[in-house]
């Protein structure tokens, strides 16, 4: 399947993964222990008074939190579906269909851009979709960066399907992972400068492995998980992160 294709198809697939999603469930999710952490790690970055873009917002569950806490926060996505079903939910969300590689925003008018699992999505990779961003953030303002990180769990599937002959890419999903000095050096080459770069969601990574991590709501993880997950991010930082989380500044 070419690039072009399977862009499209990835677009294709979050439309029919937002058609039938709930704001409800993603506002639970947002809640649990492991995304209050991720959101506590950059809230020290952002400033009330700047205008921050989520680039890739999906149903928006981010948007809501931060501007219940006073942030002026901005959703975009590619997925018209998902902005319809947010509109649904909050008629005032200041929502836009967009794409990442082409913002509708001046130079240097935004003070922070967060992108949460978004980059990994295209097979060009992510060095258009940052310069991007990069334009758009004003001098001193904040990129927050999410990506999967090739964790152990995540090398034994891949071998697994080696093994088994079969393709390491989704023909219509298109997903990639990055290691912590790969993200690095793309967060650099476009000119920001990286404040911390860190494993985040240990939890998340055991929810995948096996049911007895596993809570009783929408890909929630239990007490036990959350448990090891903080013994794991101690001894073993990276092996088990399920993404690394950027916090760098133009």
């Amino acid at each position: 399947m070419s690039e072009n294709n399977r862009y499209d198809s990835t677009r294709d697939a979050w439309e029919d993964i937002w058609d039938g999603a709930s704001i409800a469930v993603e506002m639970q999710a947002v809640n649990y222990r492991r995304a209050r952490q991720q959101i506590e790690a950059y809230l020290p970055y952002l400033n009330k008074y700047d205008t921050i873009l989520e680039a890739g917002s999906g149903l928006n569950a981010v948007v809501i939190t931060l501007r219940r806490m006073g942030y002026s926060v901005i959703g975009m996505d590619y997925a018209q579906k998902a902005l319809e079903v947010s509109k649904q939910h909050d008629a005032s969300l200041p929502l836009l269909t967009g794409d990442v590689h082409a913002l509708p925003h001046a130079d240097n008018s935004l003070g922070a851009y967060l992108s949460f699992g978004v980059l990994e999505h295209f097979e060009q990779g992510m060095r258009d979709a940052l310069a991007e961003a990069y334009r758009v953030v004003k001098k001193g303002g904040i990129l927050v960066l999410t990506i999967p990180y090739p964790n152990i769990i995540w090398k034994i599937a891949q071998w697994r399907r080696e093994q088994q002959g079969r393709s390491l890419i989704d023909e219509d999903f298109y997903e990639s992972t990055y290691t912590r000095q790969q993200l690095i050096d793309e967060v650099t080459t476009v000119g920001f400068d990286v404040v911390k770069a860190i494993p985040i969601s240990h939890s998340y990574t055991l929810w995948g492995l096996h049911p007895m991590f596993r809570g009783e709501g929408y890909y929630e993880t239990n007490t036990f998980a959350e448990l090891t997950a903080d013994v794991l991010n101690v001894v073993m930082p990276w092996q088990f992160a399920h993404m690394t989380m950027v916090i760098a500044r133009k």
